[in-house]
């Protein structure tokens, strides 16, 4: 019987019906249950620093489309505007045309450079203080607390009943956000389109439809995000941490854990000697405090953004408990080795890669500063009239038409001279600007605009090369002497 029983249990078991689990399994889920994070309030160097760069950038941003600045023409008296309808950019005496915007793409690439560089060297300083996710998610959290109370409080308070008090804050908060939210929507639009006309037709109600929504869809965006979604857009949606590990090497300045000197961790009181043991006391306020829920101590992570938090939170402890400050620390992995062993510590500061940051960064920025300085004032475009080629006239002279465009790009009106040369005898007539053939007419051009001109060139048929004869346009500014040339077409019967 023993022996039949052992053969029974080792008999191959049916298996279950399709889509039917054996019994006494159970579903194990792949996904953690999302949790939010409370974060701490702390005192401390980096939350000073913090502070200061959420007060700056935020008056920056604020302040920058409302500074004056006296332009000409139509053009907005505004020192910071992108003028999406005007087809200019403008940055306090920088003025972009569109056929410049190669200069924007080279401050697309100093900001990318500098943004390298800067992480080779101090890790996430970007993520951590100057990230506009982390600006206003910093700003929503703080007036929560203001409401709500400190983290213990918070976490009590929304685990709470709903009751008339708990409904009256959540309300008063919600609105102070979406204050904030539509103000940040607000100026946004109004650094493409003019301030003052901009905000008058926003509040009474001249604005477009279209305006209205895309107010609506940044200001959704901003109270989402900085009110809700939170460390959830750093950890999930960002796509910078995935990436900006490559910029990081051994000599890299991030939030590091002295594990050499915390481990082994464990519950301490004041006054209890730390000889035989680290200077950890597991009291996990550098967890509280984390603005992404992290802990520091499993190591660096994709979700630590190295705010430095942590450090002001662990600085605090070591102080109640007479230890030396650091145990969480902005330091390099070869520091941390070094001062593991007792060896001497260094920065390095100048290495390869941040050598080539800063070569490309002063490269590029030359390359901008040249451009501005030596930029052009005036340019010009002919377009040869097709349909005719040409015009032969009753005196046997040969006639071509051109639209000529000269881009002023100066505050103030200029008058130009236009003159031909390349073809022997050859004249102009420009239409409302001379009439009758003559060696050169003077064109007006106003301030930050383009001048387009009907003009017609006329020549003798034996000083033409036959079907198509090298002609070029000069034009010089009166004001200034400055000339340009323009090489083109003068088209003629065939010989």
């Amino acid at each position: 019987m023993a022996v039949a029983n052992e053969v029974a249990e080792k008999a191959p078991q049916p298996s279950p019906p399709p889509g039917k689990k054996p019994e006494g399994e159970q579903k194990t889920s792949l996904y953690a249950a999302y949790q939010k994070v409370y974060p701490r309030e702390i005192q401390g160097k980096f939350r000073s620093l913090k502070w200061w760069s959420v007060g700056i950038l935020l008056a920056i941003y604020f302040i920058g489309p409302w500074i004056p600045w006296e332009r000409s023409g139509n053009a907005p008296d505004q020192a910071i505007l992108m003028d999406i309808a005007g087809r200019r950019g403008y940055f306090f005496f920088v003025e972009i045309w569109p056929q410049e915007v190669y200069y924007l793409t080279g401050v697309l690439i100093l900001g990318a450079i500098g943004l390298f560089l800067a992480t080779a060297l101090l890790g996430r300083v970007w993520c951590g203080f100057t990230c506009i996710q982390t600006v206003f998610t910093d700003v929503f959290v703080w007036f929560e607390k203001k409401l709500e109370g400190d983290r213990n409080k918070r976490m009590k308070f929304d685990k709470g009943p709903w009751t008339a008090q708990k409904f009256g804050i959540k309300t008063l908060k919600i609105s102070i956000w979406a204050i904030i939210s539509i103000a940040t929507a607000w100026t946004w639009v109004i650094y493409f389109t003019p301030a003052w006309s901009t905000s008058v037709d926003i509040v009474t109600g001249q604005a477009s439809l279209g305006l209205y929504g895309f107010l609506a869809l940044i200001a959704g965006t901003t109270f989402l995000l900085a009110g809700f979604a939170r460390e959830q857009v750093c950890i999930y949606m960002c796509p910078w941490p995935r990436f900006q590990a490559a910029m990081f090497d051994e000599d890299s300045l991030v939030v590091t854990y002295e594990r050499w000197r915390g481990e082994p961790r464990g519950y301490a009181k004041k006054g209890d000697e730390f000889k035989d043991r680290g200077h950890c006391v597991d009291c996990t306020l550098c967890v509280q405090v984390c603005p992404t829920g992290i802990d520091i101590r499993n190591g660096s992570q994709l979700a630590c953004i190295g705010c430095g938090l942590c450090i002001d939170a662990c600085n605090s402890v070591m102080d109640r408990f007479n230890l030396p400050r650091g145990l969480i620390t902005y330091d390099s992995t070869n520091n941390q080795l070094a001062r593991a062993k007792g060896q001497p510590t260094r920065f390095r500061f100048v290495r390869p890669r941040t050598i080539i940051y800063t070569a490309l960064l002063a490269a590029v920025g030359a390359v901008m500063v040249f451009g501005l300085s030596t930029r052009a004032t005036t340019e010009i475009n002919v377009l040869h009239e097709r349909s005719p080629l040409y015009v032969p006239l009753s005196d046997g002279q040969i006639r071509n038409g051109y639209t000529f465009k000269i881009l002023n790009m100066q505050p103030g009106e200029q008058t130009f001279t236009l003159a031909t040369d390349g073809i022997e005898g050859a004249k102009i007539t420009a239409v409302g600007y001379a009439e009758e053939p003559v060696d050169s007419v003077q064109l007006p051009v106003k301030g930050d605009t383009v001048g387009t001109f009907r003009v017609y060139v006329t020549a003798p048929p034996k000083a033409l090369d036959g079907s198509s004869t090298d002609l070029e346009f000069v034009l010089t500014n009166q004001a200034t002497g400055e000339t340009l040339d323009y090489e083109t077409l003068f088209a003629g019967p065939n010989r």
